[in-house]
């Protein structure tokens, strides 16, 4: 099966109709895409993560499956609800590892450690930081929440993020400056 962008919004389509069929021939192509986008996003976790890429994307497919009453609307839709339940595995682990350990879940993070880089691979509070700041930007601006959710989280390139909602690269790069610059006052210490 090609995995067109058309293709695959056809076989979302048929899965949410209820098609068994359409679940088997969508799972390979979906699985590689999204352990593509686990490989890139583990790159940006601590070496002793409990997680490895083939969890992290089983982990999300646990969560894709209840997704029983989701119409699926395409690709972009699909993917852009992935990117959200990444981020809350990540968030969940990193939220579970801090638990017992004193420090604000809250605690201040550098925009460049937080957005650029990566958090801090053994602070699981600068995962919850920039999940708390994300949060506040969602509630501001969904739309540059979900281009940082698709960047940050999901490790997508300008141009996959753009391709998965459906806009330009220009108006990703611009959006993606906004966004930081929002996200660096809210995360200054």
């Amino acid at each position: 099966m090609s995995s067109s962008p058309s293709d695959l919004t056809q076989l979302l389509v048929r899965w949410s109709e209820g098609d068994a069929d359409a679940l088997e021939q969508l799972l390979p192509v979906v699985y590689r895409e999204l352990r593509r986008i686990a490989l890139r996003q583990m790159r940006r976790e601590r070496d002793d993560h409990t997680l490895v890429p083939t969890a992290l994307v089983h982990e999300l497919y646990l969560r894709l499956v209840d997704q029983r009453m989701m119409t699926w609307q395409n690709r972009a839709h699909f993917f852009g609800l992935a990117a959200q339940l990444m981020r809350r595995i990540l968030v969940d682990h990193a939220r579970a590892r801090h638990a017992g350990k004193r420090g604000d879940p809250a605690a201040r993070v550098s925009l460049e450690v937080g957005l650029e880089e990566a958090p801090n691979r053994d602070a699981p509070e600068d995962v919850l930081a920039i999940n708390l700041a994300l949060e506040r930007l969602a509630t501001l601006d969904p739309e540059q929440a979900r281009i940082v959710e698709l960047r940050f989280f999901a490790g997508l390139t300008v141009e996959e993020t753009a391709h998965v909602v459906n806009r330009s690269p220009r108006t990703i790069k611009r959006e993606w400056r906004l966004a930081r610059a929002w996200l660096f006052r809210e995360l200054q210490p």
